[in-house]
């Protein structure tokens, strides 16, 4: 199947795209608000989603379409070797990422966008017990 947009329409829309501050990491941000933790955004060189420095714990909030959730991700039938060079590399980053992260002593939680669809407390729970087991 073709695009049904012309190559500049598409440029314009992929544009719009966020890649901080989006829907699920404001909804992970207000619950530990409400809980009464701080934590920085975007943090360090390696752009944490949500960093808790001083118990060196990582929170990333995954998309599933663009990190490849293994629930969710189909991959699109149109411009199938730019998407799997995309979607690849961004999980291969993924992961690479962790790697380094833990090797610094950090905790990394990946949370996908459809657990906080689906069961936000999981997350929230999930995230208090590494900052409170950890230290």
């Amino acid at each position: 199947m073709t695009d049904i947009f012309t190559k500049k329409k598409r440029s314009e829309i992929m544009s719009q795209i966020r890649g901080k501050n989006t829907s699920p990491e404001r909804i992970i941000r207000k619950a530990l608000r409400a809980e009464g933790y701080a934590y920085r955004l975007q943090y360090g060189s390696h752009k944490i989603d949500v960093a808790f420095p001083r118990k060196k714990v990582a929170v990333f909030v995954d998309g599933c379409f663009w990190h490849k959730c293994p629930v969710h991700f189909r991959m699109p039938k149109s411009n199938i070797a730019f998407w799997k060079r995309k979607i690849y590399g961004n999980a291969k980053r993924d992961k690479n990422l962790t790697r380094v992260l833990r090797k610094k002593g950090w905790r990394v939680i990946h949370v996908w966008e459809h657990e906080l669809n689906s069961h936000p407390w999981k997350v929230l729970n999930r995230i208090k017990g590494s900052l409170e087991n950890g230290d």
